[in-house]
């Protein structure tokens, strides 16, 4: 097995693919080959069951491929133990969904230190890095607000705070913009770009075209085949992390 050569290197896949089992198996994502380095602000799309989700639940080891490695910073998330996959998704990765997942008895400030309970903080800890997280996103102001008092745009820059709070290496974000109007859209999608810019590394699944079209690489996934925009841009690169996924043997 290859593994990652350079410290860049965020994620490989080599060979991923992931195939649901029944009486009819169904293979929702095709051997794929590809690194993402460090740094990267990185796009998913696709239309509704093409494997986008699929390959999102694989990167934030939500799931598990059927066959391939998945190598995170150097390290074969195939050899590890259910606690040690666990402990690995915790530290190395954040998460942004499109439903906000907000309690609603919680304050903005303590939804954010929800994200940070099984980290050994103290509570004083819990609180400062949760204010500093509401700070970035532009929240503090509402920081004792409870989230039926939230716009969408609101809500979802609470539950980024929650996620940047743990000062993840990738954040991996599922349509952050589906349930808000353009404007806050837009708004989030600069954050993101923030973000992205201190060097953390962000993955954005979208549907949404104009988004997409701000992101300088793509993944368009189609019946499970994955296809980078970096290939396409130079069809003679020699760069195994842009190879396009192949049919499955």
């Amino acid at each position: 097995m290859t593994t990652a050569s350079t410290s860049s290197v965020e994620i490989l896949f080599e060979d991923v693919y992931r195939t649901y089992e029944g009486a009819a198996p169904v293979t929702a994502l095709q051997p794929s080959s590809f690194t993402i380095n460090q740094g990267e602000l990185v796009g998913i799309v696709g239309r509704s069951g093409s494997g986008k989700s699929t390959l999102l639940n694989i990167l934030g080891l939500l799931d598990q491929p059927t066959g391939g490695a998945y190598v995170v910073r150097g390290i074969n998330t195939g050899s590890l133990s259910e606690i040690e996959r666990t402990s690995l998704r915790s530290w190395h990765f954040g998460f942004v969904f499109q439903q906000f997942h907000l309690l609603n008895d919680r304050s903005a400030t303590e939804n954010v230190e929800l994200g940070l309970l099984y980290r050994g903080s103290t509570k004083l800890e819990r609180r400062q890095r949760a204010l500093e997280a509401l700070d970035r996103v532009g929240m503090l102001h509402r920081k004792d607000a409870m989230p039926a008092t939230l716009s969408g745009g609101e809500k979802q820059r609470v539950a980024i705070a929650r996620a940047i709070s743990q000062s993840p290496l990738v954040l991996l974000c599922d349509e952050p913009t589906g349930n808000i109007d353009q404007t806050n859209s837009d708004r989030i999608i600069e954050l993101l770009q923030d973000i992205n810019q201190h060097g953390v590394t962000v993955v954005i699944v979208t549907h949404d075209q104009d988004i997409a079209s701000k992101l300088p690489r793509l993944f368009a996934v189609s019946d499970g085949i994955i296809t980078d925009s970096a290939t396409l841009e130079d069809e003679n690169s020699e760069r195994p992390e842009n190879a396009i996924a192949r049919p499955q043997e």
